[in-house]
């Protein structure tokens, strides 16, 4: 089944990404893969997509091959949409060339897009100044303490500022780049592109970058494994850290002594968290209500579920939902 684009969006669109010295393949490859191969099943012109590179010479790439762009920056620069998918070395100074041709393909009105560590690229041009971006939490301190009038998001997926984009590491990237889609040709497109994938179809920009999931438990300390073992099997009750000693067999205290130990968080924190994991699931797959899914996985009440799910998730139980059950 072809499903069409709507008319004002139908036109085809140029994409650029920058090739370089040292990159690591992933993000140049998830650039490819949504822009660069041809989607027969959409009735309407996808978009071209150019590999682009300061050099002409072979390219290193990790893991041991390397590989050479088929244009230069001035293809890079004549682009609808640009695309940085990071910098050799963030601590290094990014070429004056490539600065320059960001800022020049900016200037003549393209969309500027970063994942990873591209936005110090960003970030050097001056396209991030006194904007809100986020890179992968690992570089934000350095991207902030670089670049202080940038706004620094380290907990989000991306940030879309409309005529220049960050994303946050490796994944995050296709979350961006997927949303890139959406917004040139609807959800309905998008959702087939990461069906092909195999990918969830959105997660909102706002989302976390990773959520406390749970530590595998060490040999040597069964009786917290499991204590942990007994709080997954029991989520939907009541579960106090004086449950979780008992059944360990430990005071209170010491019991708290080795979860922190073994987990690097407190019990209750670990409970809430994979209390909101199991959610995930719920939302995903069934249509219950937000306050039946609330009291299954064991929260006291949809508000303290919301308020929990925001600060895991960064986003609503509803939106999240909406991202796998677009209809709901």
């Amino acid at each position: 089944m072809l499903l069409p684009l709507p008319a004002a969006r139908a036109a085809r669109r140029s994409v650029s990404v920058l090739a370089f010295d040292g990159m690591a393949p992933f993000e140049l490859g998830c650039v490819v893969e949504i822009f660069g191969i041809s989607r027969p099943e959409l009735d309407a012109p996808w978009y071209e997509l150019a590999v682009c590179a300061e050099t002409r010479d072979d390219l290193r790439v990790v893991g041991g091959f390397s590989m050479r762009a088929e244009h230069g920056l001035d293809v890079l620069t004549a682009a609808d949409t640009v695309i940085v998918p990071g910098v050799p070395d963030v601590r290094g100074e990014v070429s004056p060339a490539v600065t320059a041709a960001l800022r020049a393909a900016h200037d003549r009105g393209a969309r500027v897009v970063s994942i990873c560590s591209g936005a110090f690229a960003l970030a050097a041009a001056g396209l991030l100044d006194g904007r809100e971006a986020t890179t992968h939490w690992k570089y934000a301190g350095l991207l902030q303490e670089r670049f202080p009038r940038v706004r620094v998001n380290p907990d989000v997926l991306y940030v879309d500022g409309d005529d220049v984009l960050t994303s946050a590491g490796s994944a995050a990237g296709l979350d961006l780049l997927l949303h890139l889609v959406r917004k040139d040709h609807g959800p309905g497109v998008a959702n087939t592109v990461a069906r092909r994938l195999v990918i969830p179809p959105h997660r909102e920009g706002g989302q976390a970058q990773f959520v406390q999931a749970a530590v595998a438990p060490v040999e040597d300390d069964d009786a917290v494994a499991a204590a942990m073992a007994w709080a997954l099997d029991h989520l939907s009750d009541p579960i106090t850290v004086a449950d979780l000693a008992r059944v360990a067999r430990m005071s209170q205290r010491t019991f708290i002594r080795h979860f922190g130990r073994q987990s690097g968080t407190s019990p209750l924190r670990w409970v809430i968290s994979q209390r909101v994991a199991a959610s995930l699931t719920l939302l995903e797959s069934t249509a219950a209500p937000v306050e039946e899914i609330a009291a299954a996985v064991g929260f006291d009440s949809p508000v303290t579920f919301r308020h929990h799910f925001a600060r895991a998730m960064r986003t609503s139980p509803s939106a999240y939902r909406r991202a796998f059950r677009p209809s709901a």
